[in-house]
């Protein structure tokens, strides 16, 4: 009896961790390239969904196909204005964004070549690996809604030889 109760309460506690608390998701692709690598497995913080922060990297859920994720980097905040210039320099609000995390210029702007105004909902996110990489410059990413984000990723647990925070 005390064993049973023992393995529903340890059940109960892995249940309410992976459904509320952190979330295992897996890397595919290059566009995060490199920080994350295709196949790197990662920890999400579900709870940081209201405490998104400029750099942060995120995972939100993809609009047009049912439980696919997209993982990328904030840009741009809810109320900002984003723009990407020819020269592939991202401004905010019109003052240039000093991105650390871009591997190279931007060469195709996409919908970002004229300023987009974020909505109080809104995110405007971008792969580090800038030119290739499906993201906030694409109609069919778009800006990340609030209602969209699962959560922050924090830690790569695989594979071992990167283990450690992100």
């Amino acid at each position: 009896m005390r064993f049973t109760l023992i393995i529903i309460a340890v059940c109960f506690v892995g249940f309410f961790i992976a459904h509320f608390l952190v979330q295992r998701t897996v890397v595919h692709g290059a566009s995060m390239e490199p920080v994350l690598y295709d196949g790197d497995n990662l920890l999400v913080d579900r709870r940081a969904t209201t405490k998104i922060k400029r750099n942060d990297i995120i995972v939100f859920t993809y609009l047009y196909e049912k439980k696919t994720y997209y993982i990328k980097r904030v840009i741009g905040l809810p109320g900002e204005t984003v723009q990407i210039t020819d020269t592939g320099d991202i401004l905010i609000n019109g003052k240039k964004l000093d991105d650390t995390f871009g591997t190279e210029k931007i060469t195709d702007p996409g919908l970002a070549e004229y300023p987009i105004k974020l909505a109080s909902d809104e995110y405007f996110v971008l792969g580090d690996n800038r030119n290739h990489s499906e993201d906030s410059r694409f109609s069919d990413v778009g800006t990340v809604k609030a209602g969209q984000i699962v959560g922050r990723a924090f830690f790569r647990f695989f594979p071992f030889n990167k283990i450690g925070r992100i």
